[in-house]
């Protein structure tokens, strides 16, 4: 199958009542696990690139590649999307487009909320005019972004008015309020802005995004999809299961020196983070009835 963009996913799930997963890629491995367990699960899925990764795995060109390669070569029949995740600039997310990419999500977040309906809206109108969809965000989510720490103490939730005005002047597919969660590992409880998140949707009508959804409890994550949480973005899980697992060969084997003996075993302790992670979302076996709306 040919790679879609989030729309009808997104959508479908909206009124479904579940989520979609957007997982990271890191390395080869991650991407093989991603969309082996999509298609076993039958599960739509999204890939997500952030832009410190791009250089990392080769350039924009050479990740789509890839990606296009290993759903020809696995036969992956399930809707998958390519997603830019954070993109910094205007720039930035024109050349993942160009580069086959089908969905980019711009980041204004820290900047003034004119800046970001700026930038936005026209990310949005040469997406929208390429096919792709685009998210966007609102307020500060704790934690670290590649190079980006943001402390707790400024952590901003979204302001509802707000984001209903950015989605009416963008024309975004979706959005990503800030709302208490962070990303990488948690320390403590999260505390999730929950009646928030719900007077968000309404306002909007748009799918929400849940960015670090790695280490929420299930309730939270079922709760965010019960108000409208249609995305949810997991790496940290995954990179944590790839590396325990990688840690636990070498640990037992400390003469091994061929990459495929550990990083086999990684790639399948990925797939297996991500199988339950798809459960948990309520995506699987969904991709029957996804890969009937795209078509």
């Amino acid at each position: 199958m040919a790679l879609v963009s989030m729309k009808q996913m997104l959508l479908g799930a909206l009124e479904g009542g579940y989520a979609v997963g957007q997982f990271n890629l890191n390395n080869l491995e991650f991407t093989q696990a991603i969309l082996q367990a999509a298609q076993e699960e039958r599960a739509p899925v999204i890939l997500g690139v952030s832009e410190a990764y791009i250089p990392y795995m080769g350039g924009l060109p050479c990740i789509v590649g890839m990606v296009k390669s290993l759903i020809d070569h696995y036969g992956v029949t399930v809707p998958v999307a390519l997603h830019l995740d954070h993109g910094s600039t205007y720039e930035l997310c024109l050349r993942a487009l160009h580069a086959g990419f089908t969905s980019v999500m711009i980041d204004a977040s820290h900047h003034s909320l004119e800046h970001n309906i700026d930038v936005t809206q026209r990310v949005t109108q040469a997406a929208h005019a390429l096919g792709a969809t685009v998210e966007a965000e609102l307020g500060r989510i704790t934690g670290r972004e590649d190079d980006l720490v943001v402390d707790e103490a400024e952590g901003m939730y979204a302001v509802p008015d707000e984001c209903a005005r950015l989605v009416r002047e963008t024309g975004i597919d979706c959005l990503a309020p800030a709302l208490g969660s962070v990303h990488g590992p948690y320390r403590g409880q999260p505390k999730l802005g929950f009646e928030r998140m719900g007077v968000i949707q309404r306002m909007t009508g748009v799918p929400l995004v849940l960015h670090g959804g790695s280490g929420l409890p299930d309730e939270e994550i079922r709760q965010a999809i019960s108000l409208g949480t249609c995305k949810i973005n997991v790496n940290t899980d995954n990179q944590m299961a790839c590396t325990a697992a990688i840690r636990a060969y070498l640990n037992e084997r400390p003469d091994a020196y061929d990459p495929r003996n550990y990083l086999i075993p990684a790639r399948e302790a990925i797939k297996t983070s991500v199988i339950a992670k798809m459960r948990l979302f309520g995506s699987s076996g969904q991709a029957g009835e996804q890969a009937k709306q795209v078509n």
